[in-house]
């Protein structure tokens, strides 16, 4: 099934420029259930024509926008872990130094250094540090760009761009929903940011820091996640730390079951049913 056979409500006689767009939200690791919900979003005939991200989803979308298939994404991560991408390098602004995770997207990625150039169109949500406001990229250098929009304070630096200083987009607006609501007719949601499981007491500082960053990103996306045609969560996400590595199949599978039940039980699923099982 084409984007173009979707059902869409009427919009006023306002045209917009697409037809399907996907939004991915924050999540740290969780983030990885968002290949498996694009995964399944093409199983289902569904073709994205545009997609936003934010922190997370900023990188989900970059690799998909990039042409990576949807169940590559978790194997390229599949023997890494967080020491591998991030040096510690305590600094103005940050324990971390996130260069080489920065590189190893754009490895993945070459030739391709703008935005503009992705084979779809992407949109990055972030945080404007300095003027306190959600903002968005969708032209320009990649690497700083979708680093600045995961770059959760303290954890990492801020990145400048053009003399402005950007941080994690989950900061202010942790679903990017509002970035391209009204660039398309239907607007699928996926959010990885479930609200966090039970607190252990022998958490360490960080960790508790974390929690508490994610209580606040759970409720600064409930207005965008309400402006989704269909919107898509997975309760299960809650028990995986943000730099948890070793559990990329299990949420990637997470996220492609929650999001294939969804897209039945909204009517979207019009392929072959190939894979039954996976809704038991």
């Amino acid at each position: 099934m084409e984007s173009s056979s979707i059902q869409v409500s009427s919009s006023g006689g306002v045209k917009r420029p697409y037809r399907l767009g996907i939004a991915l939200s924050g999540g740290g690791a969780r983030g990885f259930a968002h290949a498996g919900a694009l995964m399944a979003i093409e199983e289902a005939g569904l073709k994205p024509d545009v997609i936003a991200g934010v922190s997370a989803g900023s990188v989900i979308a970059v690799l998909y926008g990039a042409g990576v298939r949807p169940q590559e994404i978790p194997q390229l991560f599949s023997d890494a872990g967080f020491s591998n991408f991030a040096k510690v390098r305590i600094r103005k602004g940050g324990f971390f130094n996130p260069d080489r995770f920065c590189k190893f997207i754009m490895r993945r990625i070459e030739p391709l250094k703008m935005l503009e150039d992705l084979q779809l169109p992407v949109y990055l949500g972030v945080t404007d540090f300095d003027n306190v406001r959600p903002v968005e990229f969708h032209s320009g250098e990649i690497g700083p760009r979708m680093i600045a929009s995961c770059s959760i304070p303290l954890v990492f630096p801020p990145v400048e761009i053009d003399g402005v200083h950007y941080v994690d987009g989950g900061l202010l607006r942790n679903h990017p929903a509002w970035i391209i609501r009204d660039k398309c007719d239907y607007l699928i949601g996926v959010n990885c940011s479930p609200i966090p499981g039970k607190f252990e007491p022998a958490d360490s500082i960080v960790n508790v820091a974390l929690r508490t960053y994610h209580i606040m990103l759970r409720a600064n996306q409930i207005k965008d996640m309400e402006v989704c045609d269909l919107s898509i969560e997975t309760p299960e996400l809650s028990r995986y730390k943000v730099f948890d590595l070793k559990n990329i199949t299990t949420v990637f599978t997470s996220g492609y079951i929650h999001t294939r039940r969804a897209l039945r039980q909204a009517g979207l699923w019009k392929t072959a049913d190939t894979n039954p099982d996976t809704e038991k």
